[in-house]
């Protein structure tokens, strides 16, 4: 695993996310391509709180004291917990922004992180600190085609014009 590679990644996707999701009326960013589906109020809340609370969290955790338990979170309990939809887009998205900066400015000043570190988890087994890291970088591609989709399926629905020319999703 390169971790510095992993790294340099998370650190250019704060600027994808930032392309993306930014400048973006309520419109959009509260619209639902269908009720069971997230929309990108929720995507940006979720991403705050993954990078605080879980990815961050939990790579910090395994990589310091894998032999505790981990924090419990509850990311889909979030969006009504955390009440998603009553807050400020613009902030949260700032918010998460910030967060990433600080996430890749930690990762930066780890001096031989144990990247092998592992926390046995009772369901999963051995967890190391590089899987953690692995699917943080897996989490962000995730959610970029999300919201890349979500834009797509917006503007089709918005539109009022065929998007077969775009080519085939």
């Amino acid at each position: 695993m390169n971790s510095e590679k992993i790294i340099s990644e998370l650190a250019a996707n704060r600027q994808v996310f930032s392309g993306l999701l930014s400048g973006i009326g309520k419109e959009m960013h509260e619209w639902r391509s269908n009720p069971e589906s997230w929309n990108l109020q929720e995507i940006v809340c979720h991403l705050y709180d993954e990078e605080r609370e879980d990815f961050r969290a939990r790579t910090k955790h395994v990589l310091e004291t894998p032999g505790l338990p981990l924090s419990p979170i509850d990311p889909v309990g979030w969006v009504q917990s955390r009440n998603y939809m009553q807050q400020d887009y613009g902030q949260m998205l700032e918010k998460f922004l910030e967060e990433r900066s600080a996430s890749v400015s930690w990762l930066r000043s780890l001096t031989d992180p144990a990247w092998h570190n592992a926390h046995i988890h009772p369901k999963f087994g051995p967890m190391p600190a590089k899987m953690f890291l692995a699917n943080w970088l897996a989490h962000d591609h995730l959610h970029i085609r999300q919201i890349a989709r979500l834009k797509f399926e917006y503007l089709k629905s918005t539109s009022g014009e065929t998007l077969q020319y775009a080519g085939a999703w």
